[in-house]
């Protein structure tokens, strides 16, 4: 089963940490994610660009809204994303408690729907 690990955490508090701990935290990343993928768990991770970078499309009416910004109004923003192959929801949750992400901020875990007729990656 796929579950979408989404690391939401405070982007003006992220930007005040110091740049070796900023690396840090990355570096830890990049070893989960090569640690999951020897384990057959990594599907993909991304850090995100600030939510100053981020764009907003909408259709209504036929018409294209394109906006500047997050969508949501909250100090905390999804800052990158993990997507990993677990057996079950304890384990993507096991997964998620060893994001460095997980602690300066909050993994949201949720179960990947799986369509048929996509194609795979």
């Amino acid at each position: 089963m796929k579950f979408m690990l989404l690391v939401h955490h405070d982007q003006e508090a992220h930007a005040r940490r110091s740049q070796t701990e900023r690396d840090g935290l990355l570096q830890e990343s990049v070893q989960l994610c090569n640690h999951l993928h020897a384990n057959g768990k990594y599907l993909g991770a991304a850090p995100l660009h600030p939510p100053s970078e981020t764009t907003c499309v909408k259709v209504r009416n036929g018409k294209r809204l394109v906006t500047d910004g997050p969508f949501a109004e909250t100090r905390e923003q999804v800052g990158g994303y993990f997507l990993v192959e677990a057996k079950d929801s304890d384990e993507a949750i096991n997964i998620a408690a060893q994001i460095p992400g997980a602690r300066i901020g909050t993994v949201e875990v949720r179960p990947v729907t799986e369509v048929e007729g996509l194609p795979v990656l």
